[in-house]
């Protein structure tokens, strides 16, 4: 039995045209099927569609000649399902201009909307309530999932039968997706990671050593807990692909963006001009301020996000960041 016979999800549309979004348009395309990818950047589509090549931001990866880009969000109405793959702070605008349908919308991108605190599927049910939605997330670097490299990932969805049905739609020999009823769990893991990656990074730019990198990442990963366990998320979600697997992989390579950050980060350099190349979006950078005011606002406490997010804002130097967190009272593990 074939893949396209066990599913009403056929035709895919890939909005966003970053790395992560060219990744998950070529995984779908690599065997040949129709995929459209849609991106703002007149030079992404234009190269894609004549050199099928992405140089802007995935140059290394062969992109597969059943994949097309657009520029019209309008050429994305008459598909099956959509992947979203723009980021957080830019998502609500898309939303908004994306024309009327009922394909469902699979969420890729990770964060927190300032302000609201709303998450993608938050906005999703403010700007396309006629829309199922699903969340997609798991450990992952664009460059390997474009490669065919082997991957396991999370598919979360409320509707059980959707996420079955969108599994199989987008699984390929390399790519394994988990199905998961724990939407809000897969957002925050996915989130927080994020932030924690930068911190791991600090650590690597700093000088501070594999034992300090260890402990941050079990720290980091009890903070992801406390605040997913307050809003919801199960226990084994944050345990899984979409919490601690995503963790452990950022938080130990710079192939991460966000731990590439915070390695710049550690060794003195500000934010801002680190995060000033457009093809580098440290999501962790964006969300951190969001999570962490989000936390102050639940009374839940989250010393290393609150960090990141002070040094990311430019309110703090590393070593005074790095001496607070080592003074903190000591106390039970579980806490």
């Amino acid at each position: 039995m074939t893949r396209e016979s066990m599913t009403s999800y056929r035709n895919f549309g890939v909005i966003g045209g970053g790395a992560w979004g060219t990744a998950l348009a070529q995984m779908l395309a690599a065997d040949g099927a129709p995929v459209r990818l849609w991106a703002r950047e007149a030079e992404v589509v234009a190269a894609i569609n004549a050199e099928h090549r992405n140089p802007v931001f995935l140059p290394r990866a062969a992109l597969s000649a059943s994949l097309t880009a657009t520029g019209a969000l309008t050429d994305m109405a008459d598909l099956d399902a959509l992947l979203v793959v723009v980021p957080v702070p830019f998502l609500r605008g898309v939303l908004a201009e994306l024309p009327p349908g009922d394909a469902p919308l699979i969420f890729c991108s990770k964060g927190m909307e300032a302000g609201s605190f709303a998450f993608p599927v938050d906005m999703a049910r403010d700007l396309a309530p006629q829309r199922p939605h699903a969340v997609l997330s798991g450990p992952t670097f664009a460059h390997e999932v474009a490669a065919g490299l082997p991957t396991a990932i999370t598919l979360a969805a409320a509707n059980p039968d959707l996420a079955s049905d969108l599994a199989r739609a987008i699984a390929r020999p390399h790519f394994r997706p988990y199905v998961s009823a724990d939407v809000i769990g897969a957002e925050i893991g996915g989130a927080i990671k994020n932030i924690l990656a930068i911190a791991c990074g600090i650590v690597d730019g700093a000088g501070l050593g594999l034992n300090a990198r260890a402990a941050l990442i079990s720290r980091g990963f009890a903070e992801m807990t406390r605040f997913g366990l307050a809003r919801g998320a199960q226990a084994d979600t944050l345990a899984g692909l979409a919490g601690l697997g995503d963790l452990v992989l950022t938080c130990t390579s710079a192939n991460s963006r966000n731990f590439a950050l915070g390695q710049g980060l550690g060794r003195g350099e500000t934010a801002a001009a680190l995060m000033a190349d457009r093809r580098t979006v440290a999501e962790g950078a964006f969300s951190a301020p969001v999570v962490a005011a989000a936390a102050r606002a639940d009374g839940i406490d989250m010393p290393i996000t609150d960090a990141v997010a002070r040094l990311v804002a430019g309110e703090a130097q590393v070593a005074d960041v790095i001496q607070a967190l080592l003074s903190r009272p000591l106390r039970a593990e579980g806490r």
